[in-house]
């Protein structure tokens, strides 16, 4: 596996004398992952292999959550209007002289107890809503590239849901020898012999740990026409 990952790198990175080429990658890829367990129920096969448009693109069974998530907020009403009760019932025992210091003590207990459970239960509910929102997959408008799961299936977290990439900007890496990564820094940049506007995005000083004499360099390429393209790069 790693003779092939460091065959790719070498076709999709590489230099000749002060030429340097780098296929254009979309600016960010991600592998999204399941954040929680459950069976699929709904895969947006549709959109995938494009843009997406505020699509739900995953989507988990939540029936058990969102029943519990009900119930937990009729208990929670229930409880404040029990703590209003109690706490009256305390503003009762203050005004009457026959009522004893232990039974005003028994009153507050009753209230802290109960004010205890309206946080656990806001708490309870407060995750369960995070829970459901995490089995509904939206995607606002990054491209769809490889769903990786179907109908069906089980999930646990932690599991490759699908991948989405931001399209906005392409990424160019490439790999500088050390002893031309000051000077390279004040010349313009050429892409396939075009003097372009672009400047150095990160320069990471730190020697690469398979081009051990280089340092890596990343170029942003704002809103590009295609991707995956080998360019040419130049410094002059």
């Amino acid at each position: 596996m790693k003779k092939i990952l460091t065959t790719l790198m070498i076709l999709t990175t590489f230099s000749f004398a002060n030429e340097y080429y780098s296929k254009l990658n979309p600016v960010h890829v991600y592998d999204v992952k399941s954040s929680v367990s459950g069976q699929v129920l709904f895969v947006n096969n549709e959109v995938e292999s494009q843009k997406a448009s505020k699509n739900t693109i995953v989507k988990i069974d939540s029936k058990v959550n969102v029943e519990d998530l009900k119930q937990s907020k009729i208990k929670l009403k229930n409880l404040k209007a029990i703590l209003k009760i109690e706490e009256g019932t305390l503003k009762s025992f203050k005004r009457v002289s026959s009522k004893s210091r232990f039974d005003k003590d028994n009153q507050r207990v009753k209230i802290f107890n109960i004010s205890s459970n309206i946080s656990d239960l806001e708490t309870k509910i407060a995750t369960l809503e995070d829970t459901i929102a995490k089995k509904n997959l939206i995607e606002e408008d990054n491209y769809i590239y490889n769903i990786a799961v179907e109908i069906g299936d089980y999930v646990t977290p932690g599991v490759v849901l699908y991948s989405s990439m931001d399209l906005s900007a392409g990424k160019l890496e490439i790999y500088i020898p050390i002893d031309k990564s000051a000077e390279i820094q004040n010349k313009s940049i050429y892409l396939d012999g075009i003097k372009t506007d672009l400047k150095i995005s990160k320069l990471y000083t730190v020697a690469d740990s398979t081009h051990i004499s280089s340092y890596k360099c990343e170029i942003i390429v704002p809103s590009p026409k295609s991707f995956s393209n080998l360019v040419k790069i130049e410094f002059k």
